[in-house]
């Protein structure tokens, strides 16, 4: 869990490498506020902590949608957050990566149970003190779920200034990145691994004989008209318009990071808006996306794993590009949050489908586990208000 905002979050699970104080599950709003209300409220509270600019989206089970933001988009400027801002997707695409997996899984392709060595032969092995890993005994299933062993020890990526300003146009190929991993040692159970993407894109690669992004966008996007999310490739900037975006290093070390190469593998490197990735989720969780018996294997979840993640997410659990989160009005939530180059989303959606949010904040505060635990636990609290609004169990 280590580089740039991955790298602050290492993950997009986020801030998990730095938090050692336990994050409580968010209250449900209070009687009497509404939420439209209940919205501006949090994005404010988010903005408050120091976060340079917040925009969030709500859509309701009746298709309404309910947008607020709070703070600015240019700390230079002044100017507004913009309501329908593109900002980098980050580990969210992960969901994206496994759905074509399990549509691949559909169609009889390939199978959760295949080897990595069956698709990608002599790609995963033991190497140095990294001696253990064997592509013969990891499987699909075991990459998309984080329980591969694979760690993300030895990845590039920026926890300074100055390692930002030396590695922000930095390019790396997926070989690379693979091998990185393999001079380190497995890790035991559950450990959220981007590396283990990185070689699911190599997979999908294999399979189908076009890049992972090819498939994401003719499987996808195109079918849901998911016409604001973009793959972005080596480019180092977004589509306008959008927030800059900042990244806390330091009490007086706050830098714009807009300009970077996000691809440390390819199906990071996404640009997206609250409103496609409100739509994509709840496309997801509504079977539009995989037939009932793809959906119920990618929710099918474990725990996770580790002081720090539990912390994080309390009584959080993994499915395959899935997470599962509790709400405090009752039952569960699905999500999967991303962060990188100072930008930080965290998403949320009922289990039927009919209830989404969205908050994407352009400044990470990961100078310190505090502020990393605060940006946090505000932003979590956004998402629990907003599905709660729809009643117990947020129908």
């Amino acid at each position: 869990m280590t580089s740039t905002v991955r790298k602050h979050l290492a993950m997009t699970l986020g801030v998990a490498a730095l938090l050692g104080a336990q994050v409580a599950t968010a209250v449900a709003q209070p009687a009497g506020r509404s939420p439209v209300e209940r919205l501006r409220q949090d994005t404010n509270a988010i903005h408050a902590l120091g976060v340079s600019g917040v925009q969030a989206r709500v859509i309701g089970s009746d298709g309404r949608q309910t947008v607020a933001t709070s703070g600015t988009a240019d700390l230079n400027t002044g100017r507004p957050v913009p309501s329908d801002g593109y900002f980098r997707m980050a580990s969210t695409s992960k969901t994206l990566v496994a759905t074509v997996v399990l549509q691949l899984e559909a169609e009889g392709r390939l199978s959760l149970h295949d080897t990595v060595d069956h698709w990608l032969p002599n790609v995963v092995k033991g190497k140095g003190k990294g001696k253990g890993h064997d592509g013969k005994k990891i499987t699909i299933r075991q990459l998309l779920q984080h329980t591969s062993g694979i760690t993300d020890d030895g990845l590039p990526g920026y926890t300074t200034r100055k390692e930002y300003y030396q590695q922000r146009h930095n390019v790396y190929s997926a070989k690379q990145l693979v091998d990185l991993a393999m001079g380190h040692a497995p890790s035991k159970g559950w450990s959220y691994s981007n590396t283990g993407y990185v070689l699911l894109d190599m997979i999908i690669q294999k399979v189908t004989g076009q890049p992972a992004h090819q498939e994401i966008e003719n499987r996808i996007l195109r079918p849901l008209g998911l016409n604001q999310t973009r793959w972005m490739g080596t480019s180092s900037t977004l589509p306008r318009p959008h927030a800059q975006a900042y990244q806390l290093f330091g009490p007086r070390s706050r830098v714009d990071v807009t300009d970077q190469i996000a691809v440390e593998h390819e199906s990071l490197s996404w640009a997206t808006t609250t409103r496609d990735e409100n739509r994509l989720f709840r496309a997801l969780l509504s079977g539009r996306l995989l037939p009932a018996r793809q959906l119920a294997e990618m929710k099918r979840t474990v725990p996770v794993r580790g002081k720090v993640v539990k912390r994080l997410w309390p009584g959080g659990r993994y499915g395959l590009g899935l997470v599962e989160r509790p709400l405090s009005c009752g039952g569960t939530y699905w999500s999967h949050e991303g962060g990188d180059g100072g930008y930080i989303t965290l998403n949320g959606v009922t289990d039927n489908g009919r209830r989404s949010a969205v908050v994407s904040m352009s400044e990470a505060r990961g100078d310190t586990p505090k502020h990393i635990l605060a940006q946090e636990k505000a932003a979590s609290a956004l998402i629990d208000h907003a599905l709660c609004a729809g009643g117990p169990s947020a129908s």
